[in-house]
């Protein structure tokens, strides 16, 4: 025999209660079924809504009164096709009606609405809808569970009396019928014989009792809902159902939010090892989470996540509290009294203080009982007022696989504190299988987004990416992520997702990631934008798994990065401007790195791809010393020198230089020594030696004239230094010598000039636009070690910043 509970979403549509139909009959070919319906969905916040109205004297409750008489009879009109089951249905349906329209009548004319009342008028809910299902499913016995299941007056609050309620049960369903048709939630006192009900969610306690009762096979609550989630899938679109839970679990979960079950329904069948099963009625077919005994250890170290918003914090505190006896027993009895649920506990261990945790909307009342309780206390000064902090939000993990296991603690709020998320207090039981703590209620999507993929309960990790700049590098970049979103999805369980894309004056924002195939177009149709708002709207967004690529080279863009990184934003940049602007800014960029657990990239700062700043930073920490740098680092001059021949004059080289992608949009930038210097700055730093850009001695080539005109003004001009530039070029060509811009760092002096090497040297092949570095160690003093590749160009460029993003993603 199996028990069946069908919620409000299973009875409120005609679609809904047709599959209902569908699902008992096939039950019921193959053992005795037990039916628990809940009223049709929303019904009992209606049935409230119009005690309200008519306790009010308004009108308007004939009105919601009309609305609920016509859902009934269009229901029963729809779905019953026989006509005299539907007229015997209807004289009972309009019976229950005309009863509950008395009720309310009478509440209207004395203007008094008592417990009582209010207890028989939400019963006609499920008196209602049971009604309606019973006489659908053909040979189907109506059973009225106010006969079997009985309450008492406990504390004020009606509690079902278990001892009586089970032997009733047995007695009533003594000869089980086919299908039995039960209606969830109301009971009656068993003193009074008064109608009282189970409390919101009481269907699926009542479906509980009768199958710990009568041992059932199983209990199946049918949902709108394929089973428990991860987490919460409003928020975290990745979640998925949970296939299998334990009581435990399943118990913890629900008290903190997640709202598949009724808490309360667990434990009766838990007792008698009488398993779950959560079903979707919309989708009958989908497995469902099972919830039994010992759930099948799937090595993930947590089982999901859930939460409460609206949470306020009340911290109890004063020295008085230290040792003394019974404060804590005063603290929970008086809210009990005053009927105010406590989800949370969090207590110093010095016994000064006690935070609880309870609803925002239970914060101003539980403040005040509490104040009274400790009067005395607050007067003397020996406790202080009780201090509330309301928008929170509580969060617990939850997974039976923690107990014992090492470093879950540590790597929850390691991650947690990574992303910018500080925790306001927390509480984990003897039991290790919750780990619950409090945040600020902004930070709640984020929070639960990062746990969901730290704890690998998503299917793929996820990097959300800024991306700033769609120019050369930046056009590149994106055409790169695209090309490799599906092969990182398959192959690493990795997920690219661009949120932001912004142009030098317009930017577009999709928390769900923007199509990358149509971003031009979303560009063109955006809002303008500027670097100010891009902070806005990226610090506003709030989501984890943070990125910022910055493509440009814009000051501006650059001067965002402070306060991306004090929001644990990471950056990675192609842009020189912060790692070689004041030491001071570059250092505190770094340390808030450091202090924020986030990551500042620039590895294509110096060489575009190639990796120069990682392997100076693997030699620093492996405990060796950068003596000496030398290096060509312009591979726009680089390409220039090369280029260069009796057939082609400098000015020419220069053009081919910026048309083929490896200057500067302004090439004079390379010229004037501007980009190497930058690039020796940092590299200099990053080798541990403090530099600014003005200790850097310039020996340039081509006259300062050329860099204080308009840019129109030096093309023109260009062509005029051709002749000297060509006769130098064959002195050197007879010599066996080559042009080389060499960068130097010597035991922490710096020097960027144009150099004449001979074919001895490592830099006389140097091709192209390559670059290449030599660098001098306490280790690699006699054969320093040598770097070499493409140094400029938008596709390598791109490719270096890829690789920074893949590292952040690897961490």
């Amino acid at each position: 025999m199996k028990v069946l509970k069908f919620g409000g979403t299973s009875v409120g549509s005609v679609k809904s209660i047709l599959s209902l139909k569908k699902i008992v009959e096939k039950e019921a070919r193959q053992q005795p079924v037990i039916v628990v319906v809940s009223a049709l969905g929303g019904m009992t916040d209606k049935l409230l809504y119009t005690a309200q109205l008519a306790l009010n004297g308004d009108q308007g409750w004939k009105t919601e009164f009309d609305a609920m008489v016509d859902r009934h009879h269009k229901m029963i009109d729809t779905i019953i096709s026989d006509p005299s089951s539907r007229e015997n249905l209807f004289n009972t349906v309009d019976s229950l009606l005309d009863q509950l329209k008395s009720i309310y009548f009478g509440v209207f004319l004395i203007h008094d609405l008592s417990e009582k009342t209010q207890d028989a008028i939400v019963s006609y809910g499920e008196r209602l809808s049971s009604n309606i299902v019973a006489t659908l499913i053909k040979g189907t016995k109506w059973f009225d569970s106010r006969d079997f299941i009985k309450t008492e007056r406990v504390n004020d609050k009606h509690t079902l009396d278990s001892e009586l309620t089970y032997k009733l049960v047995k007695k009533a369903f003594a000869d089980l019928p086919r299908v039995s048709l039960v209606p969830g939630f109301i009971s009656r006192d068993k003193t009074t014989e008064r109608t009282t009900n189970l409390g919101r969610g009481g269907s699926d306690y009542t479906a509980a009792i009768i199958a710990a009762a009568l041992n059932a096979e199983c209990l199946e609550i049918w949902t709108d809902v394929d089973g428990f989630m991860t987490a919460d899938p409003k928020v975290i679109k990745t979640a998925y159902t949970i296939n299998e839970l334990s009581y435990i679990e399943a118990m913890e979960l629900c008290n903190f939010g997640a709202k598949v079950i009724y808490p309360p329904t667990i434990y009766p069948v838990c007792v008698k090892n009488i398993p779950i099963k959560v079903k979707n009625t919309f989708n009958p077919d989908n497995s469902g989470t099972v919830i039994k005994q010992k759930a099948e250890n799937d090595r993930k170290p947590i089982r999901g996540i859930s939460s409460i918003s609206g949470t306020t914090l009340i911290t109890v505190t004063g020295l008085s509290m230290v040792g003394v006896r019974g404060v804590n027993r005063r603290i929970f009895t008086t809210l009990a009294d005053n009927g105010i649920s406590v989800f949370m506990v969090s207590q110093a261990s010095s016994e000064n203080s006690t935070s609880i945790g309870v609803r925002d909307q239970d914060a101003k009342r539980a403040v005040e009982v509490l104040n009274k309780e400790y009067e005395k206390e607050i007067e003397t000064g020996a406790m202080f007022p009780m201090h509330a902090e309301s928008n929170l939000a509580t969060i617990a993990i939850v997974g039976e696989n923690m107990k014992h296991t090492p470093g879950i603690a540590g790597k929850l709020f390691g991650t947690l504190g990574r992303s910018g998320v500080s925790v306001i207090a927390c509480a984990q039981g003897a039991s290790e299988t919750n780990i619950s703590f409090v945040v600020e209620g902004q930070s709640l999507r984020k929070s639960l987004n990062v746990l969901h993929d730290s704890f690998f309960l998503s299917e793929y990790k996820v990097l959300n990416l800024f991306i700033c700049g769609v120019g050369t590098v930046g056009g590149k970049l994106l055409e790169q992520i695209k090309s490799q979103y599906e092969e990182l999805k398959e192959r690493s369980r990795l997920k690219l997702n661009v949120v932001g894309i912004a142009s030098s004056k317009k930017a577009i924002f999709n928390r769900d990631g923007i199509d990358l195939n149509h971003y031009h177009e979303l560009l063109e149709e955006s809002e303008p934008s500027n670097a100010e708002k891009l902070k806005t709207s990226i610090l506003g967004m709030n989501i984890f798994n943070s990125v910022f690529v910055d493509c440009t080279a814009s000051k501006d863009i650059a001067s965002l990065y402070q306060d991306l990184l004090e929001h644990n934003i990471s950056i990675i940049a192609a842009n020189k401007i912060a790692a070689s602007s004041e030491y001071e800014n570059y250092a505190q960029l770094k340390q808030t790195a450091l202090q924020r657990g986030v990551l500042f990239r620039f590895e294509t700062n110096v060489g575009a791809g190639l990796p120069i700043i990682g392997t100076i930073n693997d030699l620093k920490h492996s405990g060796d010393k950068i003596l000496k740098i030398e290096a060509v680092l312009s591979g726009t001059l680089n390409f220039i020198f090369n280029e260069l021949s009796a057939k082609v004059p400098f000015s020419e080289t220069v053009r081919r230089a910026k048309e083929q992608g490896y200057s500067e949009p302004d090439p004079r930038i390379d010229l004037s020594g501007t980009d190497v210097v930058r690039k020796l700055v940092i590299l200099s730093r990053e080798a541990g030696y403090r530099v600014e850009l003005s200790d850097v001695k310039k020996e340039l080539f081509i006259p300062s004239d050329f860099f204080n005109s308009t840019e129109e003004e030096f093309w023109k001009n260009l062509p005029s230094l051709d002749e000297s530039f060509e006769q130098k070029r064959k002195e050197l060509e007879a010599q066996g010598k080559k042009w080389r811009f060499v960068a130097t760092l010597d035991h922490g002096e710096t020097q960027v000039a144009l150099k004449a090497v001979d074919h001895n040297h490592p830099f006389y092949n140097l091709e192209g636009s390559n670059n290449i570095v030599l660098l001098t160690t306490e280790r690699y003093k006699e054969y320093p070690m040598q770097i070499q590749g493409y140094g400029a160009g938008a596709s390598v460029t791109a490719a270096g910043v890829f690789a920074n993003i893949m590292s952040i993603a690897n961490i």
